[in-house]
């Protein structure tokens, strides 16, 4: 019961940043606008947060320090997308190297740590959440520790990332702002003949992205550990993009997906160092690719035909 709840544990704690990543291209892409630029925005913003962390011991600004940088990514890839009608794939791999390189050589700038910023203080850490009478019902069998172990004492960003899986699809399905958002999506000039920005509402589609993936990086940076570790990320906005596909651009099967990654990832962590059953140790490469392997399984043949927003990844422009 106890390996049980701890996986499940790790489990959450890991599928965080891939459901807030997820998410936020879920608003990016249903507009239009592909993001490849995941992976470097969650970096930017988990350099930004950690950095700022340690500079000032506080836990806030190193949380606005991330959302102001991973907006800013945002912006640029809205520019050279949206504006400047350039490549969506090449603009997004451009930020995921910009951001590989720089925060290195930032991260040796300013602290000589090899790229990583000093361990965090409390103070500059997201810190734990105690939900309400946790203490007081964890002997209860079955349901008290999973009250007050699995559900109680995480980052006030781990509930933030689960609620924002209702807020995304009421946003998305019952506003006004989301039918238009899918509609650019899908036919930005029928929204344009409408009298509706197409240009306006793909910013503000981005944006929402940038916003996200900051948060995400945050969390990578101020909660999951103490501080930036170069390159930390290691391919969750690639996974995150990935679980996107999966789950066919709707956001409660993005947090199914985004929790699946995040088992996998969190049983891969159990497992290494010990043997199994007639295989023997299994070897720690072969458990840290397990979540890439089951993507492309997944991808090539379980999902069915996982149809994108057909004006996705295509430049509008405005007829006259």
């Amino acid at each position: 019961m106890d390996m049980l709840l701890l996986t499940l544990e790790s489990t959450l704690r890991l599928s965080v940043p891939l459901l807030l990543a997820a998410l936020a291209g879920l608003f990016s892409e249903r507009s239009g606008i592909f993001d490849i630029g995941l992976e470097g925005k969650m970096l930017g913003a988990a350099f930004a947060g950690g950095a700022a962390a340690a500079t000032f011991s506080s836990a806030l600004m190193g949380l606005l320090a991330a959302l102001v940088v991973s907006v800013a990514l945002s912006l640029v890839h809205g520019f050279a997308s949206i504006t400047q009608r350039g490549n969506q794939i090449v603009s997004g791999v451009a930020i995921n190297f910009i951001a590989m390189g720089t925060t290195v050589i930032l991260g040796q700038a300013w602290f000589q740590q090899g790229g990583r910023t000093p361990a965090l203080s409390s103070a500059g850490r997201l810190n734990t959440v105690e939900l309400p009478f946790a203490q007081a019902v964890a002997d209860v069998p079955v349901l008290g520790p999973i009250y007050s172990d699995l559900l109680s004492g995480h980052p006030l960003l781990m509930y933030f990332a689960f609620a924002m899986v209702p807020i995304s699809w009421w946003v998305l399905y019952r506003t006004r702002f989301g039918l238009r958002l899918r509609a650019v999506g899908e036919n930005p000039g029928a929204v344009d003949t409408a009298g509706i920005s197409v240009t306006w509402l793909r910013y503000r589609a981005v944006i929402c992205c940038g916003i996200l993936c900051g948060f995400a990086g945050a969390y990578l940076s101020m909660a999951l550990t103490a501080g930036f570790v170069k390159n930390m990320t290691a391919g969750k906005g690639y996974i995150a993009l990935a679980a996107l596909i999966f789950a066919k651009w709707r956001p409660v099967p993005v947090m199914y997906a985004c929790l699946l990654f995040g088992f996998l990832d969190a049983v891969g962590i159990r497992m290494q160092g010990r043997p199994l059953p007639l295989i023997g140790e299994v070897p720690v490469q072969l458990i840290q690719a397990l979540p890439y392997i089951l993507t492309v399984i997944l991808l090539a043949g379980f999902i069915g035909k996982a149809v994108p927003p057909k004006a996705g990844g295509v430049p509008y422009v405005k007829e006259r």
